[in-house]
């Protein structure tokens, strides 16, 4: 049998490769690709490689996250504004009815009296438009009997529209229900990956991450006063939320994404905020991150998918990912895209 073993290398085969990665060398500083005196760099090492990719994931979940919570907001606006109109169109429709009824008794005290108006009996019809438009040149009908129609005939068409426009809620909830399953699916995807990637890592590399991703001591934050009692409290809340899980779509009180502990501390505080991190960036005015006090929101990324706490002294507090529980970190971790007083 052949060994499957490399033979040795000569001198001579050393001193042929080391002349050929001077010549790369060379040539690649003069094409100005490698700084002139230094060596090209070595290949991340695999476990950089996957610990980057973790990251990546990560940070597409977290924009995948937002988006579903995006489509979640607007599906639960959409169903309670689908919940009203029916309501509306239930209590309109038993006031046609009523309507129809006191017709029908005009109707019968006409007959009794010797005969139905054939004004009555056209109102009576299925069709109080085409009664109106014919009734100019019926010249029977009474004043009564005119306003009652009339008032029918505005009814019908306002419930005709009430139920179009119902119609068209409801086919925009769908869609909005199809986006948040989309989204949720994606989040799913790309957090199985991570943790298939965090479980291939060696035991010593994965419990490094691990280390990193754990809620430290409670930073020196300064002497930064909170510009109002509402940041007061909101602050209070988000301290309180430390070392809580992070969990994707969640707003507390027991686990929270990144836009959702946001949205907690400032209830806490009797301030509504939008539930997406693109929404809450706005929900205030801006103010520069060297004017930054406890209680602005901190936004991250170019599209707004990420988001935390200002707390004082170049600290933040937020939701940071799957596996790592609300934290302190320093406020430039990432990229700032703004920063909001609400």
């Amino acid at each position: 049998m052949g060994s499957h073993r490399r033979p040795a290398s000569s001198g001579l085969d050393r001193g042929a490769r080391s002349a050929t990665l001077c010549v790369l060398s060379a040539a690649a500083t003069a094409l100005g690709l490698v700084p002139a005196g230094a060596t090209p760099s070595a290949p991340a090492a695999p476990q950089d490689d996957a610990r980057a990719e973790v990251d990546r994931l990560y940070a597409e979940a977290e924009r995948a996250t937002e988006a579903h919570n995006k489509a979640a907001e607007r599906a639960d606006a959409l169903r309670e504004k689908v919940t009203t109109a029916q309501d509306r169109i239930a209590r309109q429709q038993d006031r046609i009815n009523t309507m129809r009824d006191a017709i029908g008794s005009l109707a019968g005290a006409e007959y009794r009296s010797g005969g139905l108006d054939p004004s009555l009996a056209l109102m009576l019809s299925a069709d109080p438009d085409d009664y109106l438009d014919k009734a100019a040149v019926l010249d029977r009908i009474g004043t009564r009997q005119a306003g009652a129609l009339k008032d029918l005939r505005g009814a019908m068409r306002r419930l005709s529209q009430e139920r179009r426009e119902a119609t068209r809620d409801l086919a925009e909830l769908e869609k909005s229900r199809v986006a948040v399953t989309h989204h949720k699916r994606a989040v799913e995807r790309k957090l199985g990956r991570a943790r298939q990637l965090l479980n291939a890592m060696a035991d010593e590399e994965r419990a490094a991450h691990e280390r990193a991703s754990r809620s430290g001591l409670v930073p020196d934050l300064g002497g930064a006063v909170p510009p109002s009692a509402r940041a007061a409290a909101a602050v209070a809340a988000a301290r309180s939320a430390v070392g809580r899980p992070y969990v994707w779509g969640a707003n507390g009180p027991t686990g929270f994404d990144c836009s959702g502990l946001m949205q907690w501390s400032y209830a806490q505080a009797g301030v509504g905020l939008p539930r997406t991190s693109q929404a809450q960036a706005h929900a205030g005015h801006r103010v520069p991150l060297s004017q930054a006090r406890p209680g602005d929101l901190v936004t991250y990324r170019s599209d707004a998918s990420h988001i935390g706490m200002y707390m004082g002294n170049g600290q933040v507090i937020h939701a940071p990912y799957p596996g790592a529980p609300v934290r302190y970190d320093p406020v430039g971790m990432m990229p700032i895209s703004s920063v909001t007083r609400p």
